[in-house]
């Protein structure tokens, strides 16, 4: 059996919503074969976007984002800490 892509398994769950939010009347005969249908091509997607999300966090968690992120944090709370300090001085009225 050949994997399906997630353009695929799309289409049919767009096609599927189509035919499902068009029809006059239900069809129930259809019915069956459609939400089967759309439940495999749900789990394509959803196993591809998960795949995505996993590459995403571990490209982001690389040695080069870690570099970053602290100076960027670190930064950001150098700057909270400046406007506390800040507001020590102000007189509220």
């Amino acid at each position: 059996m050949t994997e399906q892509t997630f353009k695929s398994a799309y289409g049919v769950l767009k096609k599927h919503a189509d035919t499902l939010r068009t029809q006059q009347e239900p069809n129930i005969d259809d019915l069956l074969s459609i939400v089967t249908e759309s439940v495999e091509a749900y789990k394509v997607c959803k196993a591809r976007i998960d795949a995505v999300e996993a590459a995403l966090a571990q490209a982001l968690s690389d040695s080069a984002y870690e570099d970053i992120a602290p100076s960027a944090a670190n930064a950001a709370a150098a700057a909270a800490a400046a406007d506390d300090a800040d507001d020590a001085d102000d007189v509220p009225f």
